[in-house]
């Protein structure tokens, strides 16, 4: 197997989510639409932020176990620990409760309605092509831990 042997994702997820963001900002300013009533808007905002922490926790999963989490370098090893544990996706779970947090933070209704068209390359564009990379790479130990936790929760 090559070292640079990599999964050939679209796009780096953060740009995916950030450019998302971005835009649904950008109708917000020219088309201010509510997400919630206002009170619940910095609660429901705080609670989702903190949730989207788990992707840091994933990060340093990826740390300790001496692989990069950047998709443009070979992974040495299969994470298996930590927030991994609970899903195979703990960075972009993250990503997706921080784009939520800030969306309800700032009150936006724009953000959230490009959220689905996120989701579906993150899934068709970045996820599936990581798990045929994870499986290729890691054979039969990814298809057990596949088999044992969820995709996303």
């Amino acid at each position: 197997m090559s070292d640079r042997d990599i999964p050939g994702i679209v796009a780096p997820p953060p740009l995916l989510y950030a450019g998302g963001l971005l835009v649904g900002l950008a109708v917000h300013h020219f088309l201010p639409q509510a997400l919630l009533p206002r009170p619940w808007a910095r609660v429901i905002g705080t609670m989702l932020l903190a949730a989207g922490m788990i992707g840091f926790g994933a990060i340093w999963s990826f740390r300790r176990a001496g692989t990069s989490p950047n998709p443009w370098q070979p992974s040495a090893r299969l994470v298996t620990g930590g927030p991994y544990r609970v899903t195979r996706n703990p960075m972009y779970l993250g990503f997706t409760l921080l784009y939520l947090g800030i969306s309800c933070w700032l009150n936006a209704l724009w953000p959230l309605l490009l959220l689905p068209v996120i989701l579906w390359v993150m899934q068709r564009g970045v996820i599936y092509r990581e798990e045929a990379y994870l499986e290729r790479r890691f054979g039969e130990e990814y298809r057990q831990y596949r088999t044992r936790v969820r995709r996303w929760v």
